[in-house]
C-alpha cells in the first residue's frame, strides 16, 4: 500500500501523479485537485476545467480575469 500526499492515508488503491518531473501519491482525485489544481488568482477557488489564462496568470473564468484588468476575454464567442 501506499500513502497519500496530502491526506496519509495509507490506500491500496493509490495511484502517482508526475507533474514538471516531481511524483506524488494520492488515495483520491480530491487530494490530487487539492494538491496540483491552479486557483484563481481573482477569487481563489480551485480551477478543476480549462480557466482561462492571461499573462501567465490563471482564473477560473472571463468574469474573473476581466475583473482583475483583463481584456478580450469572454465565456463565450
Amino acid at each position: 500500500m501506499a500513502k497519500c500526499s496530502v491526506c496519509g492515508n495509507d490506500y491500496d488503491k493509490a495511484f502517482q501523479v508526475t507533474m514538471s518531473g516531481k511524483s506524488q501519491t494520492f488515495d483520491s482525485f480530491e487530494c490530487a485537485i487539492h494538491a496540483l489544481a491552479p486557483r484563481c488568482a481573482h477569487c481563489q477557488c480551485t480551477i478543476i476545467g480549462h480557466g482561462v489564462e492571461a499573462n501567465g496568470t490563471m482564473y477560473c473564468c472571463a468574469h474573473c480575469a476581466r475583473k482583475a484588468g483583463v481584456t478580450g476575454v469572454d465565456d463565450r464567442v
